[in-house]
């Protein structure tokens, strides 16, 4: 039965738990059976909560007195150890937080306890959540549950491998170049970045730079994903870029009243792409097609013309050093290199620093003007499926290019602040998930939740799990 437990997603689970068919208990006790058989080999989890079976007992006992029950009541879920959890340690990947135990949950954290989930644990994440691979002096590396010989990604990497895993069936991360959707897209799961302030950040470090931050959700199927999302969004009252409206359509199982049009992209915009990627993208277009959205391949001048990811570490450079000089003075010897790589990256100066801001308001305007015409946009999450632990560079049909390409497909998103979402489409000829990525126009999220069910409905891979 925990086998079957597992493998249902947090939708599911929720139903069951209302109808009686399952109880908390049994659901929260089948994932922490689960962690305690798979995370020594995949090292996903860094933490476990340790009122998580008590919580759960409370739950069941809820239930079984008839109390209205939550969306998620009784569902386990996880959360990427950037999180403040209170009275379980948010260590933030660092020796120098280890065992920090902050006294509040972030608003994200509280909001998924008010509809009845229970906090399972807490996953890995690079130091301070800055870099493509989680890996940390405090916690290790995170291996992926498809192949432990390659990465799972970052800076979401142990969420993602946790929820592929089996661990836990819903979780949050945050995403500041690609860190919900790349590790989705290695690992074979489905991540949301909201349109930037849906969710807000209280509670999530580091703050800076926080224009470019955004939290989201994780789990195994679009309908969850939702679900988290509709949760999840809206403002706190405390992070000045979080955003509401006065309703939140999810869009999953919507009946749009016109056709809707789809731009898919591969190249030109996004560098070198990996055939099984390239050919995923045009797969997940033909789908879409047959479902009868209007689908059509596209350019974007801005794209071309302009690189995100250069955007980013131009002003990450001037925001973040100080930010994470503050902290670590006086332990100097327990930084890790991602962290180092920061530190040694030169100062911007302010005419560089001032023309990338201008460039990320044309980036802006060329995607208001690109959803003139479109709905949406279809196109890779990473350019390659999930590569080596601590690559420097990819081979790419017979082009090598710096591991940090890796992102060049989703850092614009994190720039214009767009939604995105990620989710399996196919499979690499190693036997990797390969992703896809749909974008949509600020607070449209309902547009790519819509798209990506019809995507999961044909989904040549969808009952395909890594155990």
């Amino acid at each position: 039965m925990n086998s079957d437990i597992i493998r249902k997603d947090a939708t599911k689970l929720a139903e069951l738990i209302r109808t009686k068919e399952l109880s908390p208990v049994e659901v929260v006790k089948a994932h922490l059976e689960r962690i305690e058989i798979m995370n020594p080999e995949i090292n996903a989890v860094v933490t476990v909560a340790h009122d998580a079976l008590k919580a759960a007992k409370a739950a069941e006992a809820a239930a079984l007195a008839g109390e209205t029950l939550g969306p998620l009541h009784g569902v386990p879920f996880t959360a990427k150890d950037s999180f403040d959890t209170a009275g379980v340690p948010t260590q933030l990947g660092s020796p120098i937080f280890k065992e920090r135990i902050p006294a509040t949950d972030a608003p994200t954290v509280a909001r998924m306890k008010s509809a009845g989930a229970i906090l399972l644990a807490k996953t890995n994440l690079p130091e301070f959540s800055f870099w493509i691979e989680s890996d940390n002096l405090l916690s290790g590396r995170t291996l992926n549950p498809w192949n432990l010989e390659r990465t799972p990604g970052g800076s979401s990497g142990g969420e993602s491998a946790a929820i592929a895993a089996g661990l836990s069936p819903i979780g949050l991360a945050t995403d500041i170049a690609i860190s919900v959707r790349g590790p989705a897209a290695l690992t074979g799961v489905v991540g949301l970045k909201p349109t930037h302030g849906r969710i807000p950040m209280t509670g999530i470090w580091p703050r800076v730079p926080r224009r470019f931050w955004h939290a989201g959700p994780m789990a195994r199927t679009v309908r969850d994903v939702a679900l988290g999302y509709s949760l999840l969004a809206g403002l706190d009252g405390a992070d000045g870029f979080s955003t509401t409206l006065p309703a939140l359509d999810t869009g999953v199982g919507a009946k749009p009243n016109r056709p809707i049009r789809v731009g898919w992209l591969v190249k030109p915009g996004f560098g070198a792409i990996d055939k099984d990627v390239a050919s995923t993208v045009e797969a997940a277009a033909e789908a879409l097609k047959g479902a009868g959205v209007i689908v059509e391949p596209v350019r974007i001048p801005v794209l071309e013309q302009i690189n995100a990811l250069d955007l980013l570490w131009k002003l990450q450079a001037m925001e973040t050093k100080p930010a994470f000089k503050e902290v670590t003075a006086g332990h100097e010897d327990l930084i890790y290199k991602h962290v180092r790589a920061i530190f040694d990256t030169p100062d911007t100066s302010i005419k560089d620093f001032v023309e990338a801001e201008q460039q990320i308001e044309a980036m802006r305007d060329g995607f208001a003007a690109y959803f003139q015409r479109y709905d949406a946009l279809l196109c890779p999450v990473t350019p390659v499926p999930a590569h080596a632990h601590d690559a420097s560079e990819f081979n790419i049909n017979g082009q090598s290019v710096s591991s940090l390409h890796v992102m060049d497909a989703t850092a614009f998103l994190n720039v214009t602040g767009l939604p995105g979402l990620a989710l399996r489409f196919g499979t690499s000829s190693e036997g990797l998930p390969v992703g896809v990525q749909l974008v949509s126009p600020w607070l449209a999220e309902s547009t790519i939740l819509h798209l990506g069910a019809l995507l999961e409905s044909v989904s040549p891979v969808r009952d395909l799990h890594p155990y």
